[in-house]
């Protein structure tokens, strides 16, 4: 997935802020949206994004729900 990522960062606009899809795109799926998000964390932990927004749905504590919402500024 991380191909698909690099294709959303890529694809944003910088500085602006981008909301990961949904319906009707390749990330319908809960897991792929998950591992997608995931994804952008580490270019986020690269320096190349900062996370404006994310929302985990699921039980438990911090980390462990599955990634549901997430929004991105590209900064580079």
């Amino acid at each position: 997935m991380k191909s698909f990522a690099m294709s959303m960062f890529l694809d944003s606009e910088l500085g602006a802020e981008t909301e990961l899809p949904h319906a009707g795109s390749a990330l319908e799926h809960p897991l792929v949206f998950d591992r997608v998000a995931r994804d952008l964390r580490e270019l986020a932990a690269q320096g190349r994004l900062e996370i404006t927004h994310e929302h985990q749905n699921g039980p438990g504590g911090e980390g462990d729900g599955l990634i549901d919402q997430l929004r991105f500024r590209r900064l580079h």
